[in-house]
């Protein structure tokens, strides 16, 4: 889905942008050239991201998505739909402080621990499963800084495209290795790590 108004969006949806399909049409055929079979398709409770796990779940031939709120973008609650410019100058510990709570909504530190809390108990509830998760960029970038042990707070702000894909590998509920099969997220065009990653050692 794509924010044309470049506002605020967190629990709030969007309807899809024009590049929406070729984004997804993208995803599906890095899938297919890797080969990559999946046992089940994870997305937030928000709509777009819903909608996008349902195409991809018809694509990859699995009949049901299970959606979680703890997937979900960050909320921003009464700044959501407000102008992301107009955020940043009322606000200048957005996306600088982790911890900063948003007014009648939540931090990204709590979107952070809610979203691995989740990844941690598929871990284990899913041994030997492979399985696909479609979510948002505050949720990623947060999960990334996790598990690859990256202090949060400065990198808040890294970009996560459309056609990013990124690939967690775990050993038990040990993350083992970290790699990206779609367009590079800023974690690797900012040259903050080098791909393939291998995860901090006991990080789960």
């Amino acid at each position: 889905m794509t924010n044309e108004a470049d506002r605020i969006l967190g629990w709030a949806d969007s309807p899809p942008g024009n590049g929406w399909k070729a984004d997804i049409d993208f995803i599906d055929n890095c899938l297919r050239q890797r080969g990559l079979a999946f046992d089940a398709v994870y997305s937030s409770a928000l709509e777009r991201s819903r909608q996008t796990a349902l195409i991809h779940a018809e694509s990859l031939g699995i009949p049901v998505v299970k959606s979680s709120a703890d997937l979900n973008e960050v909320n921003y609650g009464q700044l959501r739909h407000q102008k992301k410019d107009s955020v940043a100058r009322q606000y200048p510990q957005h996306k600088q402080d982790p911890d900063m709570v948003y007014p009648g909504g939540e931090s990204f530190r709590q979107m952070q621990r809610r979203s691995v809390r989740f990844l941690s108990s598929l871990v284990v509830e899913k041994p030997q499963q492979t399985v696909l998760i479609v979510s948002h960029a505050g949720v990623i970038r947060g999960i990334v800084c996790h598990y690859l042990g990256l202090d949060y707070a400065n990198h808040l702000k890294h970009r996560i495209s459309f056609r990013y894909i990124g690939d967690l590998q775990f050993n038990g509920d040990k993350c083992v290795s970290y790699d990206e099969l779609g367009t590079p997220s800023g974690f690797v065009d900012d040259g903050v790590i080098e791909l393939p990653h291998s995860c901090v050692e006991g990080a789960g």
